[in-house]
């Protein structure tokens, strides 16, 4: 078993250093099919012990659940964490296929209080607006977050799935530390604005979903054959029936590198994304998500896997021929707005 930590890169313009790699929490207690609890916390363990500094929640997962689960490793770890959570998303428990987005003021005011004592803390360290109402101006919006910000209820703000005119929007309103969004070997949309707008006004790049939602490290092949009744990808176009056939023949080349390094197909994607940094001159803070400790100490080995030119040439096609949309619903991202 290693124990070798991971590289630190900047949070935002002169924040804090955090792992390079941070962990998507959500699965612990939400859309993936049942947890183990147990095997959650020692994945949270393990993750710190390979420098993974970076955790990320929010308060849609479970209905807050998930921020309640996590509260008391963040307690025995406080000073060693960067906690990450988000406002803004509901999901009704009697329609779990249902979102509602409120980015208003006092629903902001009423989501940081519920959030802080779910998690049972005095500041949250990086606050999202998870998606954007576009009802509401992003400059109302960030200007109450950045009054938590005054009143020492938040110490650093982010954005997640907005457009590159919204990054810059909300970005003259107070400095954006991270703009979280899907990126990954299958969902590089990104590259075309959001990405440069982050690097010219110094904002980290937070991958979610590197691993194509497991996709990419084929754990499965059609959501519909291999995941529980209840696990949320059954509901997303790229992994079932015709388009997951079509989507996991894009995989040949993953596995041919994976082979070449003695790696495994999950750690390939990984550290493309990680590359990504030193391609487009940012830094970047992917957050796979796993509740298994062994997942994690795969994960973290990711970051120091090298990919040579050559091989990135050969994953470079992949994203253009993937078949299905990310969401069923892609309103629901910031595609539709760019």
């Amino acid at each position: 078993m290693t124990n070798d930590r991971i590289a630190t890169a900047a949070l935002g313009d002169g924040g804090p250093e955090v792992g390079v790699q941070g962990l998507g929490c959500m699965g612990m207690s939400f859309a993936y099919g049942p947890a183990d609890a147990e095997a959650s916390r020692a994945t949270l363990e393990r993750a710190l012990e390979l420098g993974v500094t970076l955790y990320d929640t929010a308060d849609a997962y479970g209905a807050g659940e998930n921020e309640r689960f996590l509260s008391p490793f963040f307690a025995a770890h406080r000073d060693e964490v960067v906690i990450a959570t988000k406002f803004a998303l509901s999901i009704p428990p009697d329609d779990p296929t249902r979102r509602i987005i409120r980015n208003d003021a006092p629903y902001v005011r009423r989501a940081v209080e519920a959030s802080l004592k779910r998690l049972d803390v005095d500041v949250i360290d990086l606050y999202y607006m998870h998606r954007r109402d576009v009802n509401v101006p992003i400059e109302e919006t960030v200007g109450v977050m950045a009054e938590l910000v005054r009143e020492g209820k938040v110490k650093q703000l982010g954005l997640s799935e907005v457009t590159a005119g919204e990054l810059r929007a909300a970005h003259a309103v107070h400095p954006i530390a991270a703009v979280q969004s899907e990126w990954s070997l299958f969902s590089r949309d990104i590259e075309a604005k959001v990405v440069p707008a982050a690097r010219e006004l110094g904002v980290t790049l937070v991958p979610y979903s590197p691993l194509g939602r497991g996709f990419l490290t084929g754990s499965f092949a059609d959501a519909d054959q291999d995941l529980t009744a209840d696990d949320f990808r059954r509901r997303m176009p790229r992994f079932t029936g015709e388009n997951a056939a079509a989507n996991a023949a894009l995989l040949e080349p993953v596995r041919a590198i994976a082979e070449a390094h003695d790696a495994t197909p999950g750690q390939i994607a990984l550290a493309w994304v990680h590359q990504q940094a030193a391609v487009h001159g940012l830094p970047v803070v992917p957050i796979p998500g796993t509740r298994k400790p062994a997942r994690v100490e795969e994960n973290t080995a990711a970051t120091r896997i090298v990919l040579t030119d050559e091989e990135l040439a050969r994953l470079d096609p992949i994203a253009g021929k993937v078949a299905g949309d990310r969401y069923a619903d892609m309103a629901f991202t910031s595609a539709g707005r760019e």
